[in-house]
């Protein structure tokens, strides 16, 4: 067999066995995927919002503070258990000597036959004996018969002298100190004494509980206190997300809210009233339970998540709507107008709050800050980014350095770097505080229509019309892989999107909604229903839950149908 032969025999069989891998992933998918059915949202649930206890609250903070000692504790964290003490001002040394104390004192009390009483008046001597009068007069008189029982009459007078008598006020009956005297007379009554030794180390107990109820931080906290709470607020995720898994799955982060893995498959509802096309959609703050969508029409109009209605028009843009951004607390709504401005929205009143207009030219971009609802930053035609400060209505920095329009800006999740992609071709990224370009990308052979970043910040999305949407490793600014299937090639902004930190959808321009596999770059669905272009889809984490927004006017929401089969 000659060496060409082999190659392609090689390569064939290479194939192959990635054609399965493939095809072993998009089984696995879809069984995630159809482990789950739609119940819809929970609209009579309790939502954990502040009102729920107040953060500040001297008790609440105390309370989360033990329950991280404890867990400390149990995980045999000693040293960080002891600084957390010390920090929240506990006294943890001083609590540690009386746990010493207490042991010690203990076991000089309840050794019957051999009573450490140089040990006992040493302890005696500590704040936390001698300061109770009524323990200390019940151990000297323990004592005192001690001393008797082992005929040590002198000592035993000299004690009597010197420590009972000072305290014949607590005795418990009249003559109490009077039959102790006698003691010294009547040694066969000393043996029904000695058996009260059981009942003083009852008596220094209960001392003990009353004494470090709440002043030495030893509130009893229930075992476990910590993820006992923790595994509640992640049942409480599952329970009310909008996807129920048929089995009760194993939760592997604790840094992420539980979201379901769904595939959408099916047109949920169609949403119509704008005159024409949608050039952008988002889902309004964190929550996600309304939608915003702006129209080439000069409108931004407001949707119900849930039963898909209009909630209101917001009117005032002299030109069409590029992009829209919603605060993370869903507050304010920001748009970017073909008229040159920007403008800020108060979403429960549906009226414009504020207006931005630094140029003639039309903004394509608008971004609020991750971290920060005063702040946002927008790009347009006239290649500049800009930082605005919305409290104080101004301009905080401007960064210049693309060659043509910029298409899209975005904060990365820590906010401290805005990532810009242009029609120059290429992604850069900008320091906020110096505002100097720090990292340029360059190898789309299209104009870039689309930056993304993932939650953790680590992967970029680009989209671009070179008919690519590109993964990118930020630390290592390399390119990943490239995602294909779409079309993006026309004057319009195609924009995709991370789903879940597992998958990427994006729009086309053959009026099709395209979902990828992050890991292997393949196509997992098609979402047919629009008639026209898709410009943009995008997914809410806590709705579970894609809206679309298109060229025919409309936008759909998109859900997974388990009557419908995957085509994957």
């Amino acid at each position: 067999m000659s060496d060409t032969s082999a190659n392609s025999n090689l390569d064939q069989r290479t194939i192959e066995e990635n054609d399965e891998l493939d095809s072993n992933r998009r089984k696995s998918l879809a069984a995630l995927a159809t482990a789950h059915h739609h119940v819809g949202a929970h609209l009579k649930c309790i939502r954990p919002t502040e009102d729920i206890f107040n953060p500040e609250d001297p008790k609440i903070r105390e309370d989360i503070v033990r329950m991280i000692i404890q867990y400390l504790s149990d995980e045999g964290y000693t040293a960080s258990k002891m600084t957390v003490y010390d920090e929240a001002n506990v006294k943890w040394h001083e609590r540690e000597e009386r746990i010493v104390e207490v042991k010690r004192l203990k076991k000089a009390i309840l050794d019957f036959y051999n009573w450490i009483w140089a040990e006992v008046d040493k302890l005696s001597a500590k704040p936390l004996v001698k300061n109770h009068k009524s323990f200390l007069y019940a151990v000297y008189k323990q004592q005192y018969l001690e001393y008797i029982e082992h005929q040590e009459i002198q000592k035993a007078f000299t004690f009597l002298n010197r420590r009972l008598k000072p305290l014949e006020h607590l005795q418990t009956t009249s003559n109490e100190l009077l039959f102790v005297n006698c003691m010294m007379h009547l040694h066969s009554k000393i043996g029904k004494e000695l058996g009260q030794q059981e009942k003083l180390v009852e008596q220094f107990q209960n001392m003990l509980n009353f004494e470090n109820t709440d002043k030495d931080g030893s509130v009893y906290v229930p075992p476990n206190r910590l993820l006992t709470l923790l595994r509640q607020a992640v049942a409480y995720q599952i329970e009310f997300s909008r996807y129920h898994p048929r089995v009760s799955p194993r939760v592997n982060t604790l840094l992420q809210d539980y979201t379901s893995f769904v595939i959408p498959n099916a047109v949920r509802a169609t949403l119509t009233g704008h005159h024409g096309n949608v050039k952008c959609v988002e889902f309004i703050g964190e929550e996600g339970r309304e939608i915003v969508s702006g129209s080439s029409d000069n409108t931004l109009r407001i949707w119900d998540t849930e039963n898909s209605k209009e909630m209101g028009i917001l009117e005032g843009h002299e030109s069409r709507i590029w992009d829209v951004s919603s605060n993370k607390i869903g507050t304010m709504v920001s748009s970017a107008s073909g008229d040159g401005s920007i403008k800020l929205w108060d979403t429960s009143k549906h009226v414009c709050v504020t207006s931005f207009t630094e140029h003639s030219s039309d903004v394509y971009s608008v971004r609020f800050h991750p971290g920060d609802v005063k702040s946002y930053c927008k790009g347009g035609y006239d290649k500049i980014i800009r930082l605005y400060d919305v409290s104080a209505g101004r301009l905080v920095k401007t960064f210049t350095g693309h060659q043509l329009s910029v298409s899209k800006t975005i904060f990365n999740p820590l906010g401290n770097l805005i990532v810009s992609g242009s029609k120059d071709n290429t992604i850069k990224f900008w320091d906020i505080v110096s505002g100097l370009c720090i990292r340029t990308i360059s190898s789309h052979l299209g104009e870039v229509t689309s930056v993304e970043m993932n939650s953790s910040g680590t992967l970029l999305l680009s989209s671009s019309k070179d008919n690519s949407n590109r993964l990118w490793d930020v630390r290592m600014t390399r390119p990943i892989r490239r995602l294909k299937g779409h079309q993006n090639t026309s004057k319009n902004f195609i924009r995709a999107c991370f789903v879940n930190n597992s998958l990427i959808a994006g729009g086309s321009e053959d009026g099709i909604v395209y979902i990828w596999d992050q890991d292997t770059g393949e196509v997992l669905q098609k979402l047919r229903g629009h008639t026209g272009m898709v410009y943009s889809a995008v997914w809410n984490q806590k709705q579970n839950l894609f809206v679309s927004c298109s060229d025919d006017k409309t936008l759909k929401t998109w859900w997974y149908d388990e009557n419908i089969p995957l085509e994957l």
